[in-house]
């Protein structure tokens, strides 16, 4: 049986009182309310170079600075069901900042939030038409705009942050042409929105970059967050046939793209976070030539700030990208400066680029419903799911 929110409220702030272990948050309607911070893994851990990785180091970095008791929970599989137990045995254990990241937690979201309504849900990359499909279930139709659909609430305990991955998408096409590649290939792990979305953003920057320069772009799923050897066959053939570089994204998708680059000294782009420092220590240096980043920490450690420190919450889906024209690096899509190793087209270049599509001069269709228009000179070849 679930302990009581108020007792559990009740218990961490005597504990903080008599003991001063436990930092104090916020005062809410006069009582005050000791905040402790638990991330729930989705169907990686903490290691994976990505998701899961990027907001635990932005939730543990800031709780550390800010003495707020952090944990987090790695489910015991990759299914809504064992996702909601580690959420409730977080709750059982005091904590009521719950974070959450990937579309993998609408599920949870639904069973979870409307349920423990003094617990703050922060969610990364759930968007509306997740949370409709865990809400209406067979009967969701996969349009979050039609009519229907508008009487759906969020929970006025949930935060959901989204990202522009076309955005991002665009920019590590652009920097691939510009630096010379002219064969290139997308790897998606499942075709969901937000991959989807960054791979037709890779297909509209490269084709951009290209300015009727002949290009060849290859544009397929794996159909799963993992490689395989099914997966690296696929992309042997793609670098066997001229591939030059390969944007893999979807979690650890990226390691049978690895695995057939480092075969035959091709390049590879990341996704979510640098990767370039993992994948060069273990697959070639220089092999990494960029990666197409969202600000997870950024994101969860504005969010903590927010509602810890300054006792301000706001319940919506959030889009975030581009906020700045000139601090590059502040954005919430952007490719990694500290690691920068092209040549051809550098960092210079690349904050011109960012300026123009911040100021519209530039901008990306975020459509995920039908491929890019390019130019007859842009060759793309959709090959769909590889299993």
């Amino acid at each position: 049986m679930k302990k009581s929110i108020t007792k559990i409220l009740f218990v961490a702030v005597s504990t903080c009182l008599l003991s001063g272990v436990v930092s104090c948050g916020s005062t809410i309607d006069g009582d005050k309310v000791t905040y402790k911070v638990a991330m729930i893994t989705d169907y990686g851990d903490i290691t994976d170079q990505s998701f899961n990785q990027a907001t635990y180091e932005g939730c543990k970095e800031w709780c550390d600075t800010n003495k707020i008791d952090f944990t987090y929970k790695k489910p015991a599989s990759n299914t809504t069901a064992a996702r909601v137990e580690s959420v409730d045995a977080a709750i059982e254990d005091g904590y009521n900042v719950i974070v959450m990241p990937g579309y993998a937690f609408a599920g949870t979201i639904e069973e979870t939030a409307s349920v423990n309504p003094d617990v703050k849900f922060i969610a990364l990359d759930v968007a509306r038409g997740d949370l409709l499909e865990a809400h209406y279930g067979k009967n969701y139709n996969y349009d979050p705009d039609d009519a229907q659909w508008a009487g759906y609430q969020l929970p006025s305990n949930v935060y959901c942050a989204i990202y522009q991955e076309e955005l991002c998408g665009y920019m590590a096409g652009y920097a691939a042409v510009k630096e010379g590649y002219t064969k290139l290939a997308f790897l998606g792990g499942m075709a969901v929105p937000a991959v989807v979305r960054y791979g037709y953003g890779f297909v509209q920057g490269a084709n951009a970059a290209a300015a009727g320069s002949a290009i060849e772009i290859i544009h397929g799923y794996g159909n799963q967050f993992y490689g395989d050897a099914d997966i690296k066959a696929r992309t042997d053939t793609w670098f066997a046939a001229g591939t030059e570089v390969v944007f893999a994204c979807g979690g650890g998708i990226y390691t049978s793209a690895c695995e057939s680059a480092q075969a035959v000294g091709g390049k590879i782009i990341g996704v979510d976070v640098d990767q370039s420092y993992n994948i060069n220590k273990t697959y070639g240096a220089g092999m990494c030539i960029t990666s197409a980043m969202k600000g997870l920490a950024p994101s969860v450690k504005d969010k903590l700030e927010n509602v810890i420190n300054n006792n301000k919450w706001e319940s919506k889906i959030e889009t975030l990208g581009l906020i700045s024209g000139t601090d590059v690096d502040s954005n919430y899509v952007q490719l990694p400066t500290a690691s920068w190793s092209m040549t051809k087209f550098t960092i210079n270049d690349y904050k011109a680029l960012v300026a123009k599509m911040f100021s519209k001069e530039i901008t990306v269709s975020n459509k995920t419903t039908e491929a890019p228009t390019v130019a007859a000179t842009t060759k793309v070849t959709y090959q769909g799911n590889i299993k």
